[in-house]
């Protein structure tokens, strides 16, 4: 479904939780209580539910005895960037409620993909451009089989595509990439392909710009150090490399506007037009912009009563989520459902959003 188009509110500044694990060791294990005799008891309401729920061939999730026993790890991304608070969030919530879980940190998108595909993470966090191109086997993943077995659990927060510049670079537009030294991002991860898609969108290729393929931390130290000269960064708002450029230079955020825009938004629905609010960063005026949200995926053979579960898990302990940073605070939560999700959700989050109401 195309997204709709998105104007953002200025954001406050960034509230980082302390989160369980890193580097895939370590985990917050948790083994819940047995149940009581009040919970036992049924009420004829539950029942009817329970009796609904089979009928559609999916529980109302686990009990708390057989959650203790299942073990969820997280993927979220670098511990520099958004999705590391937020990913470890997910885990400590779910630990909350009774499984065992660790947040790992990764490469972010890219290696979630693959993450989820090769077992190794229960849910992780991706951008959904990505996601679609490793699901139809196209752009970064053309030539490669089509990556089928990616299942959605929920959508996150929008991922803003920031190009980044000082003024001593002259920069004003994408256009004016030509000739310079651009960080792009890690090869084929999301940074990456939101790039590569924005130049073309643009008529540039890599043949134009000199890319730098760095993450976009390392290749921001790079621009304070004159050895590059524009970044693509993308993510949350705010970002909080971003806002330490902004601090000690003469930073610009270049718009991603006009007929460039129009034709990225045309080809790939999945990004939507929008603004970086003014005073996000030194900006005073808003910048025009785009953005694609993230989603969460999950891995395709988890019961579906499990995959249930997590979501009632997931929206039992929101408030810890919420904490993790502003982004998640605006834009996790069970209201906004899953209308602009393009992957097929997990047939256990299908009956999860369907009893509540977000699906036909």
């Amino acid at each position: 479904m195309r997204m709709r188009k998105f104007m953002a509110l200025a954001l406050a500044g960034c509230v980082t939780l302390s989160v369980t694990a890193c580097g895939g060791s370590g985990s917050a294990a948790t083994t819940a209580a047995g149940s009581t005799a009040a919970e036992a008891d049924t009420t004829a309401a539950g029942e009817a539910a329970d009796t609904e729920a089979a009928a559609e061939g999916v529980s109302k999730g686990l009990t708390p005895e057989e959650r203790a026993k299942e073990f969820i790890t997280v993927g979220t991304g670098p511990t520099s960037g958004i999705y590391f608070p937020i990913g470890g969030a997910f885990a400590t919530a779910l630990s909350d409620y009774g499984y065992q879980t660790s947040a790992e940190a990764t490469n972010a998108t890219g290696q979630n993909i693959q993450n989820i595909l090769n077992g190794d993470a229960e849910i992780a966090i991706a951008m959904q451009d990505a996601v679609m191109q490793a699901y139809t086997a196209t752009g970064a993943y053309e030539g490669m089989e089509p990556a089928t077995g990616l299942k959605s659990l929920m959508r996150l927060w929008p991922n803003y595509v920031q190009l980044v510049t000082t003024a001593d670079t002259g920069i004003t537009s994408v256009e004016d990439l030509k000739g310079k030294r651009v960080g792009v991002g890690a090869a084929n991860s999301g940074v990456e392909i939101n790039a590569r898609m924005i130049l073309d969108a643009y008529g540039i290729t890599y043949d134009d710009i000199t890319p730098d393929y760095l993450a976009y931390g390392e290749a921001i130290d790079n621009m304070k150090n004159g050895q590059c000269d524009a970044v693509f960064v993308t993510s949350g708002l705010p970002n909080a490399t971003v806002m330490d450029l902004g601090v000690s230079y003469d930073m610009v955020v270049i718009p991603i506007d006009g007929e460039g825009r129009e034709k990225l938004v045309n080809d790939y629905p999945y990004y939507a037009e929008s603004v970086i609010p003014a005073n996000t960063y030194n900006n005073t005026e808003d910048v025009e912009g785009v953005f694609v949200y993230n989603i969460m995926l999950v891995r395709e053979d988890l019961s579906d009563e499990m995959v249930y579960d997590i979501l009632n898990g997931v929206f039992e302990n929101i408030s810890t989520i919420k904490a993790s940073h502003n982004a998640a605070d605006k834009n996790i939560d069970i209201t906004f459902g899953v209308d602009d999700i393009q992957l097929p959700l997990h047939p256990g989050a299908e009956a999860f959003w369907k009893d509540n109401g977000y699906m036909d």
